[in-house]
């Protein structure tokens, strides 16, 4: 230590009229500017290494927080895009289960609309069937009446003569005539 001091001492002495030149003595030189450099950025640099390891860290230490945060709002957002996703599958299901539900109406209604629709048919074909068999009854009286009267026609005209046909209207305008006063 104590070259050291010597060199610091030694260098006011050293004329500034002299020329620039090296110095060959190796340990007289390099240990003392070594020791000069060393010192000068141990006792300045210091701080400066500290500062700069204390920005570091604190960088660091925010970046960490802010992934911290960034997490925990991702977690958050997460657990909101779950929670939405059950609501909307329950809602869906609900939507399944409804419009399930709704198939099954509207099949009954139209099982039970066409169920009605064909008992009218069955019914308005009955009444047709009947109305028709009336109908043909009637045709048949009618033509059965019309030929029982032709061959009452055809029997009385073949067997009444002109004064027996007489008789009869004469008694037939009596008839209508005694139904008039009574009538009146």
């Amino acid at each position: 230590m104590k070259n050291v001091t010597d060199s610091f001492i030694s260098l006011g002495y050293w004329p500034s009229a002299e020329s620039f030149g090296f110095n060959t003595d190796i340990l007289a030189t390099n240990p003392i500017n070594l020791s000069v450099v060393l010192g000068v950025l141990i006792f300045f640099g210091k701080g400066v290494l500290s500062d700069l390891l204390d920005n570091r860290k604190h960088r660091i230490l925010k970046t960490i927080q802010n992934s911290e945060e960034l997490r925990e709002g991702a977690i958050e957002q997460l657990e909101k895009a779950q929670s939405r996703l059950r609501k909307v599958e329950m809602e869906a299901d609900q939507f399944r289960v409804n419009g399930y539900s709704e198939i099954e109406r509207e099949k009954e209604n139209l099982i039970n609309s066409t169920s009605k629709s064909l008992e009218q048919l069955e019914n308005y074909k009955n009444e047709t069937i009947r109305f028709e068999q009336q109908r043909a009854i009637n045709q048949v009286r009618q033509q059965v009446f019309q030929q029982a009267l032709q061959g009452a026609l055809g029997t009385l005209n073949s067997c009444l003569d002109n004064e027996l046909h007489l008789r009869n209207i004469s008694a037939n305008i009596g008839m209508f005539g005694t139904m008039k006063e009574i009538t009146n």
